[in-house]
């Protein structure tokens, strides 16, 4: 009787938080897998659209537009991946060494993450228009008027594979100040001590940075690009607003399966998409949550 009372408490005070996640969370996931293996049938000709079971995601992992939207979608996470971190390391690097007006720099870096996908998306897509020479506005524009025409481009229409690069470019501006405070926070979080050990055995100011400091923000760099990493596989609204959601060329799993979903109404191929990109945030996610459980549990 006594533990009940111990525990049933604590209990009550979660279930109905775990009520809500079962059901809109796990519940939803369920419901999307059995979604995915059922079979349909165009109405009108009677002609089979998706086999079911197992069939459904052969059907599309073989199709060639869902193989070109996963290249995309590789190109978009490596590029924002790594411009993202390479940025918001440089400016940590710039304000961890003191600057002047240092709450300044730290809030212009740190505003368009205020600034939602939807609106930042608006700007980008008159920035990236790629229209050229003599009607050419945004940043064609202004290499016109720098006397820069060589650097006109089609931006995220290019016909490139690697088209999707340029994709990347607000998201790297609009994510940039996160992976800087991340970043800040960590040097912030080293001691002094450690730096003022390492200038008297003499070493050189980039030593200190690559053998004292950087192998200690690599907890932080791991976190960052786990988290940089599921949010590029479920980006839709940015491309949505530049690209729209019939493009090919800007195509990526979720605005895919926007299409399949109400443009062609097949909600089958969209459960199918929808879990294969479950699966590979899972395999992205997982890991590192085991890691990191496993080490909070050593400490």
């Amino acid at each position: 009787m006594r533990k009940a009372k111990t525990w049933l408490p604590g209990f009550l005070l979660v279930l109905p938080s775990m009520i809500l996640v079962g059901l809109f969370v796990y519940w939803l996931i369920a419901k999307n897998v059995f979604t995915s293996l059922q079979r349909s049938t165009n109405f009108v000709t009677d002609k089979v659209v998706n086999p079911g079971g197992y069939h459904n995601y052969t059907q599309l992992l073989g199709s060639g537009d869902y193989q070109h939207a996963l290249m995309n979608l590789l190109v978009l996470t490596v590029v924002f991946m790594v411009g993202t971190m390479v940025m918001g390391l440089l400016w940590a690097v710039l304000l961890e060494k003191g600057v002047g007006a240092e709450g300044v720099f730290r809030s212009v870096y740190l505003f368009p993450m205020a600034v939602s996908f939807i609106a930042a998306g608006v700007v980008w897509r008159w920035l990236l228009s790629p229209a050229q020479g003599d009607g050419a506005i945004g940043l064609n524009q202004l290499f016109i008027k720098l006397h820069l025409d060589g650097l006109q481009s089609s931006w995220w229409s290019s016909p490139s594979r690697f088209s999707m690069a340029a994709m990347a470019i607000p998201a790297i501006w609009q994510l940039s100040g996160y992976v800087m405070a991340l970043f800040l926070a960590g040097f912030r979080g080293i001691s002094e001590d450690q730096r003022e050990a390492a200038r008297i055995d003499g070493a050189s100011e980039w030593k200190i940075y690559r053998h004292v400091l950087f192998p200690q923000l690599s907890p932080i760099a791991l976190s960052a690009l786990i988290i940089l990493g599921h949010m590029s596989m479920k980006m839709f609204d940015l491309i949505y607003v530049i690209a729209g959601p019939n493009s090919y060329k800007a195509a990526v799993p979720t605005t895919m399966m926007w299409t399949q979903l109400f443009a062609q109404s097949n909600p089958q191929a969209a459960a199918v998409n929808a879990t294969i990109l479950l699966i590979i945030v899972a395999v992205v996610v997982v890991p590192y949550l085991v890691t990191t459980s496993r080490s909070e549990r050593s400490r």
